[in-house]
């Protein structure tokens, strides 16, 4: 029944997470995470997002026997799996030192446990980008395994490290299948919510490239004709009906090719523009 309750206490700190993980879902700051990329700025969003997300886990862990139970798995296994080792160390060192900062019998074990749930995210990213199966990294099924091996790594240092055994042995049998559900199932739901972001991002992306070689295939043989005011009317006609815009306007250096749409009752084709708008 107490594992039952730690178990329920525990989701509910899981839950601000995911609250707080879908808010940023509809911001340009979930973008680079959505993607597998070297480029240092990709880097440094997970570092600072995830090291939040560690430190967030602590803070509002459970104190039991003289220790945290905690979410900090999901921001260390996270940094690591989308990241990569580096990253994944870094947001385990981060978390892992704001933990032993505030002190207990497994400040040290839980430090040391955050870096390494870090480096074995980092490691399974590693593995997969290798072996060309960079879609596994956004896999919910992923996260959430590696995250349960994790949190049993972490049960297992705890009892090697903090001391004394019997309390340590004790704190284990309290608190390990709740943080080894809680965790888990946490970064695999986090992972769902990237990852339908990911399918909707790619998807408004098809749309807009699909919509940009229709209007392509339709453009082509009337821009052969040359560029001229006739041409650049049906241009701009193909245009204001594929991309569903208020008006379309095309213009040369000196005057108005052509315009349709709203306002083309005296916008008209041919005449100079004015000095104001040059």
């Amino acid at each position: 029944m107490y594992e039952f309750n730690l178990v329920l206490l525990l989701l509910q700190q899981m839950c601000v997470f995911l609250v707080i993980a879908w808010l940023m879902s509809k911001t340009r700051l979930f973008i680079p995470l959505m993607q597998v990329t070297v480029r240092l700025p990709h880097k440094l969003l997970c570092y600072v997002t995830f090291s939040i997300f560690c430190i967030m886990g602590t803070y509002f862990g459970l104190h039991i026997e003289d220790s945290i139970a905690n979410t900090r798995a999901i921001g260390a296994v996270m940094g690591g799996l989308l990241g990569g080792p580096i990253v994944g160390g870094l947001v385990g060192l981060t978390g892992g030192l704001h933990r032993y900062s505030m002190g207990g019998m497994t400040a040290l074990s839980c430090m040391i446990s955050t870096i390494v749930e870090g480096l074995l995210g980092g490691l399974v990213h590693s593995v997969l980008i290798r072996r060309g199966r960079s879609d596994k990294v956004f896999s919910p099924l992923t996260a959430g395994a590696i995250t349960f091996v994790a949190e049993l790594v972490q049960m297992l240092i705890i009892l090697l490290i903090a001391r004394p055994f019997d309390d340590a042995l004790h704190l284990v049998s309290n608190i390990a299948a709740p943080m080894m559900v809680t965790n888990t199932v946490g970064a695999a739901l986090f992972m769902r919510i990237l990852l339908d972001k990911r399918a909707m991002f790619e998807k408004y992306t098809s749309a807009f490239s699909a919509t940009a070689l229709k209007v392509a295939a339709s453009t082509e043989g009337i821009l052969r004709q040359g560029f001229n005011e006739v041409n650049s009317m049906k241009v701009a006609q193909v245009l204001y009906q594929e991309l569903d815009i208020g008006a379309v306007a095309i213009t040369d250096r000196e005057k108005l090719l052509a315009f349709t749409g709203i306002g083309d009752d005296h916008h008209l084709p041919a005449n100079p523009f004015h000095q104001g708008i040059r």
